[in-house]
């Protein structure tokens, strides 16, 4: 029990290493499952990025899993057919985090995702840790064991429950506290068949695939958040859905470090559903919510920094919120030291990326176009 003990205090303080790096997000994602598996030994790890108002996933790292096509049909099962320990399930519990075998009660094949995907590839136990925190949840980290190894232990999911939060930070610090940066004013479109095949792109929907990019994972033809915006526009048809559905649209940083709105469309309803999914650059009243969500600004933080966007002194501000003139600074104080900014003009820069103030109160973007 000692050796064990010691073995999740080394984990947790190699992943804390990590958070603080500022690694790129493959590198830190594949960083982060190589610390996991030397306390909670696996045969392979999948880090999804999601977009933290839909939990869409929105890029894939991945070691020794599976091909794409059985990916993306995970995806689909996982928004549209009931099974064990579904990350929204696991996004409202108390935990984190959970073993396949846990919830199933040892019968894994009770889940379709096992019986139909994952026991034929080869795979057994699977661990589900939702990486959230008070800003949103930013990803999804699975861990899993091929069959005829054991089952994961409940001090393995409690372990790995215990550092979702710290994963969560590192992920949410890798993918917007570099130096993410406004897209342009294109609109790419795409029209996709039931298979995910592109039937139709014009040149700016190719241009911003190509900047997306693919994984490496054998057979994958598009980016994950396209395939994903996709599966879930179709969820959204048909009978009225158990709960209610997370809208088709998700945000993703290219490999350039540019953010992009990709949202989609059901186009038909038939028994072959074709689905426009259009990909834009994101705008500073999209971005700039997402991007103090990013730093951890506390309610207080979030007025104080609108109004120094509006050009108000430490005396206004004060005057403007009910508070001291101390307290204000103060607040400042926190926010420099969690943008990493040294100054108001600094932080304007930092925060709202082409100079306009918006405001930082309001989390919900202005309408945006659908076809």
């Amino acid at each position: 029990m000692g050796n064990v003990m010691a073995a999740y205090a080394r984990a947790r303080d190699e992943i804390v290493r990590l958070v603080h790096r500022g690694s790129p997000v493959p590198d830190f994602s594949r960083a982060v499952g190589e610390a996991l598996g030397r306390a909670v030994p696996a045969e392979g790890t999948c880090l999804m990025t999601t977009d933290p108002a839909t939990m869409l996933p929105t890029a894939e790292f991945v070691e020794n899993g599976l091909p794409a096509d059985e990916l993306l049909r995970l995806v689909e099962i996982e928004v549209r057919e009931p099974d064990f320990n579904t990350w929204a399930r696991l996004a409202h519990a108390d935990r984190p985090a959970g073993s396949l075998s846990e919830a199933t009660a040892g019968d894994l094949d009770r889940s379709p995702r096992q019986r139909e995907i994952r026991r034929p590839g080869g795979f057994s136990d699977e661990l589900r840790v939702v990486l959230a925190g008070s800003t949103g949840t930013w990803g999804q980290l699975t861990v899993f064991r091929e069959a005829g190894r054991p089952y994961f232990s409940s001090a393995e999911v409690e372990f790995a429950a215990s550092i979702a939060g710290l994963i969560a930070d590192g992920l949410r610090r890798s993918m917007l506290l570099g130096d993410a940066q406004a897209g342009d004013d294109d609109v790419g479109l795409l029209v996709l068949d039931a298979d995910d095949g592109v039937r139709m792109s014009n040149r700016a929907a190719e241009r911003l695939l190509d900047e997306l990019g693919t994984s490496d994972r054998a057979g994958a033809r598009l980016p994950l958040v396209i395939s994903s915006v996709a599966r879930q526009a179709r969820s959204l048809s048909g009978s009225a859905p158990r709960t209610a559905p997370a809208p088709a649209r998700a945000r993703a940083r290219t490999q350039a470090g540019r953010w992009l709105i990709v949202r989609g469309s059901l186009l038909n309803d038939g028994p072959e559903p074709q689905v426009a999914v259009m990909l834009e650059a994101t705008r500073p009243a999209e971005m700039a919510p997402l991007m103090v969500d990013a730093y951890g600004f506390t309610d207080s933080e979030r007025r104080v920094t609108e109004l120094v966007a509006q050009g108000l002194s430490t005396k206004q501000i004060a005057a403007r919120l009910h508070v001291s003139s101390y307290t204000v600074q103060d607040h400042l104080k926190s926010i420099f030291a969690k943008s990493g900014t040294g100054s108001r003009g600094d932080l304007i820069a930092r925060l709202f990326l082409d100079h306009h103030a918006v405001s930082l109160t309001s989390r919900t973007a202005p309408p945006l176009k659908t076809l």
